[in-house]
């Protein structure tokens, strides 16, 4: 899988991961029923120092030793790195069921270390991409090595917290050739994110609106007064407007689908002038553009996120994490 132009490409597959995922069950009484209030899961939701988001399992898993090196050019991957793969997802698919549930394998030659799965759904004639990526990388402040790596591959560890990806996505075409899906074209709102640099010689640095744009975006439809920090539901990524998604069970995939559907309508007719405050300074409550969609924004939409609770704390290593949580109404 690779991102080229607003398109992401599908390389390969493996039927048999296939298979393990689509035999996941969920126990009963962990599945996502709705946003704000899923249902008891066996894993809690969290963000890092560092902004990036992880579950945390109710037990330990082992991340086997995985090869390093990979030809970006060639779209397949070893049968050996696949069959480790094989082996790590039918542990995975027992402990958290619901999060791989009807979902589909996609190897990615660029990031070996970030498997990729993807779920098609529709609301109404608009196809919204499902994409999940589990980051596989080992971070020695969290994860306890069972055996040392090498120079090809990773450390063996193990841990209960499990770093990834969710988002939704909206696609333009879906395009299949010979019965197969090959490529996702998304469907692009945003013209440009890239405004310019700043600096000079060795320290330029680019400067683009990607985190700004989020920040408007997540602040238009949250309740008067809370603070989501670091969980941004609504983001600016492939220069399309997104959905994060951290209820991560089919249920709750589907009950963010009208969320983002009905935020989009309302957004894309404006974004011309939305980034073209943001080009100017950094976001803001009294931007024009967000005071006068601010007042477009019906109260039931901010209600979807009353619940939301962001709970900061120190873990075991004295850095700051923070847990995520729904409260019930």
């Amino acid at each position: 899988m690779e991102q080229i132009l607003g398109e992401i490409r599908l390389h390969h597959t493996d039927g048999r991961i296939n298979d393990l995922l689509n035999q996941a069950h969920p126990p009963t009484g962990t599945s996502d029923s709705k946003i704000p209030n899923p249902v008891a899961e066996n894993y809690t939701r969290h963000f890092s120092q560092g902004e990036d988001f992880f579950i945390k399992l109710a037990e330990p898993f082992r991340v086997p030793p995985l090869s390093i090196h990979h030809d970006v050019r060639n779209p397949k991957p070893k049968e050996q790195y696949v069959e480790t793969l094989r082996k790590f997802f039918e542990q995975l698919a027992r402990i958290i069921p619901t999060v791989l549930e009807d979902l589909t394998y996609i190897f990615d030659p660029s990031e070996v270390l970030r498997p990729g799965f993807f779920h098609l759904y529709r609301v109404g004639e608009q196809t919204y991409l499902y994409l999940l990526r589990i980051d596989l990388a080992f971070r020695p402040q969290i994860h306890t090595v069972i055996e040392k790596g090498s120079n090809d591959t990773t450390p063996e560890y193990e841990t209960n917290q499990l770093f990834l990806e969710a988002d939704l996505i909206p696609l333009d075409q879906v395009m299949v050739e010979e019965g197969r899906i090959r490529a996702f074209r998304i469907r692009q709102s945003v013209s440009q994110t890239w405004i310019g640099e700043t600096g000079r010689g060795y320290f330029v640095q680019g400067i683009w609106i990607d985190r700004e744009l989020t920040k408007f975006l997540s602040k238009l439809f949250l309740p008067d007064g809370m603070r989501s920090y670091p969980y941004y539901p609504f983001t600016c990524k492939y220069r399309a407007i997104c959905y994060t998604v951290i209820s991560l069970a089919p249920a709750g995939r589907r009950s963010a689908l009208p969320v983002l559907h009905r935020v989009a309508d309302l957004i894309r007719p404006h974004m011309d002038a939305i980034q073209e405050e943001l080009k100017r300074g950094e976001f803001n409550e009294n931007l024009v553009s967000y005071t006068t969609l601010r007042k477009q924004v019906p109260d039931e939409w901010k209600a979807v996120f009353q619940g939301l609770l962001v709970k900061p704390y120190l873990n075991q290593s004295g850095m700051k994490e923070f847990q995520i949580e729904y409260a019930s109404n």
